[in-house]
């Protein structure tokens, strides 16, 4: 029993895995080249017991200038919730992405390689008359050229409170994002 319990974080630590340990998955995962245009996304939340607890739909929207993108975010879940979120995202050379929003706290940070994007975040929920802080690690693996996956595991205290999965597809690569840009502006004035 004494050596299980001496030993046992050393087998958890070798579970762990990296994203690049998927630099060599194809088809290989391009940030602004999949959030360009239109996107659909839909996904469950899973509380901290796995039982799921809402679903929900996503229309997006990305709009790059190099390596520098826009991607505009329009949430509804199946208890009535309306929300939005706007990206302001970076890629550099070396694939670090790095991304803003008004409902994340400080910057967040992640890596893409291969057919995946890991990236970390503290992200602002509603609670009633205030917010609760929780850490998002978020895996996205591209599973076609037009098929994302994403699934992320919420933290609090680091403690895992909950998790999401949810698909994303790209619809149009072309399309313009003004009519959604215009519905998240008239949805934040109230």
């Amino acid at each position: 029993m004494r050596f299980i319990a001496l030993f046992a974080p050393l087998l958890l630590w070798g579970c762990s895995h990296q994203v690049q340990d998927y630099s060599q998955q194809t088809p290989v995962f391009n940030l602004p080249d999949y959030f360009n245009g239109s996107l659909n996304a839909y996904g469950v939340v899973k509380n901290w017991q796995g039982k799921q607890s809402v679903r929900f739909e996503v229309q997006l929207c990305g709009r790059w200038q190099g390596n520098e993108g826009t991607l505009f975010e329009l949430f509804h879940f199946s208890d009535g919730r309306v929300e939005q979120r706007i990206w302001q995202l970076a890629l550099d050379e070396t694939g670090k992405v790095t991304g803003s929003a008004a409902d994340v706290t400080g910057q967040a940070t992640g890596q893409q390689a291969g057919n995946t994007l890991y990236w970390e975040y503290v992200l602002q929920i509603p609670d009633g008359d205030g917010v609760i802080e929780v850490k998002v690690e978020d895996w996205l693996y591209l599973v076609t050229p037009k098929q994302l996956m994403n699934q992320s595991k919420l933290y609090k205290f680091g403690l895992p409170v909950g998790e999401i999965i949810l698909s994303i597809q790209q619809q149009d690569n072309k399309a313009d994002c003004s009519a959604l840009e215009q519905q998240l502006a008239e949805l934040r004035a109230g």
